[in-house]
């Protein structure tokens, strides 16, 4: 089993999203999606969910939580999305940067842009390491 974590500051908008796109959209025998933050908020921004519920999916549960070292251990690739530096290393670790946009406080179709822009690289993502529902 693969475990993908995806990393940003505040763990409360572009890591959220692109856990819930690949937890819906890869099959859940070959890999699954944690995230975590560096400084995670208090929640998931209210515009993130907003935009995720408009395509089916709801953030009303996940809460932010802090990238630990102990977490990003249990990933085979890291993807992060902003948090530079402060993210760890991890030997062995597959890591990619994502520079998208925090959508924190962004209005939404600047937000529904970046929920489009995850989809897209998740999808990506799932189809190049072969993790597809119904692939070999």
């Amino acid at each position: 089993m693969n475990t993908i974590l995806f990393a940003c500051v505040h763990n409360a908008g572009r890591s959220q999203m692109a856990a819930a796109f690949f937890n819906c959209l890869a099959d859940p025998d070959k890999a699954r999606a944690i995230s975590a933050g560096t400084q995670p908020g208090a929640e998931v921004y209210p515009e993130v969910r907003q935009v995720l519920h408009e395509v089916g999916i709801d953030l009303d549960v996940p809460k932010p939580r802090l990238l630990t070292l102990e977490v990003a251990r249990q990933a085979s690739v890291l993807i992060t999305m902003g948090c530079g530096e402060s993210c760890p290393f991890v030997p062995g670790v597959k890591r990619y940067d994502w520079p998208l946009t925090d959508p924190k406080g962004q209005p939404l179709p600047v937000v529904r842009g970046v929920r489009d822009e995850i989809r897209v690289r998740v999808e990506e993502l799932i189809q190049q390491e072969g993790w597809g529902r119904g692939t070999p």
